[in-house]
């Protein structure tokens, strides 16, 4: 299969455009319908069905186009990590959940770095499920996950646990409320596809509740975002212990104790089955199983 002509389908689908797909990559319009059409015929079957709306994906070509993302994918990693050996250049590709990531990690990474200071990080942060997806993608190689997520091609080990508490900064009429008080409270949550969204989820199923039941009033992406809600007033959350230390023993934030329920995290970190992970990467995967890493 020609790359350049999967390349060419793939742009010109994201952007819904063969003009604006054509001035991406640099080629005439009818140069670009060429390329097009040879993979097409490469594959003998029709991808694409054009208007004057943009296009639309075939049957076939949606299938196309969930290998494509891959397969570039995996073409810009070999280009990456091929310039990356021959400038001997150690580089770590790492993703964590926002739970970890915006809080935990960052004392981490420094720690690392006093003893791997020739190795640079690339570090993002997203949801569990977006890390997940980028593991797949191969567009980072090592993942810190909110709970265990279940993969063919993914290695998973825990790292560690925590509490999710559920905190306010408005007075508390009382330190323990029943589950139907805590229905009617006005929550904050996490979105869907987040871990903490799927943990509460879980444990709220194995006490015979259903989450449409509670009184979700918005959700957020971030769990910074929810905690400048909750600190502000704005309503209750389920918070990880690990990020509001500091909150809890100011008095800023106080705990919602419910009865009969008690949630706890657990975090993993993850790696794909077919990646043969670096010395510098083995080292990090060490370090951040072990006591040194340094979660604050």
């Amino acid at each position: 299969m020609n790359l350049q002509y999967l390349k060419a389908f793939f742009v010109t689908v994201k952007l819904n455009s063969i003009s604006k797909a054509a001035k991406e990559l640099h080629l005439t319009q009818p140069g670009l319908s060429m390329q097009i059409q040879s993979l097409e015929k490469e594959l003998e079957s029709s991808l694409l069905i054009r208007s004057n709306k943009g296009v639309k994906l075939t049957e076939a070509g949606e299938i196309v186009f969930d290998y494509a993302n891959t397969i570039l994918s995996m073409q810009d990693n070999i280009e990456r990590d091929l310039n990356s050996l021959k400038s001997h250049k150690k580089e770590l590709l790492i993703g964590s959940c926002k739970a970890v990531g915006e809080y935990a990690l960052p004392c981490s990474i420094y720690i690392y770095k006093q003893d791997f200071q020739d190795v640079d990080i690339n570090f993002v942060i997203h949801n569990t499920e977006n890390i997940v997806k980028s593991l797949i993608d191969r567009t980072i190689n090592i993942g810190i996950l909110h709970g265990d997520k279940k993969h063919e091609n993914i290695i998973t080990e825990k790292i560690t646990s925590d509490k999710l508490l559920l905190v306010t900064s408005l007075p508390l009429m009382k330190d323990v409320i029943t589950i139907d008080e805590f229905k009617k409270l006005p929550l904050i949550f996490r979105e869907k596809g987040s871990g903490t969204y799927h943990t509460i989820e879980k444990h709220l199923k194995a006490n015979k509740i259903d989450i449409e039941d509670l009184n979700i009033i918005y959700e957020l992406n971030s769990m910074e975002a929810i905690k400048t809600s909750v600190l502000s007033g704005k309503g209750i959350s389920f918070i990880p212990e690990l990020s509001i230390k500091r909150e809890l023993k100011d008095g800023n934030l106080k705990e919602i104790k419910i009865e009969g329920l008690n949630i706890i995290n657990e975090f993993f970190i993850a790696y794909r089955k077919d990646h043969n992970l670096s010395i510098h990467e083995k080292d990090f995967v060490k370090f951040i199983k072990s006591s040194r890493r340094g979660f604050c």
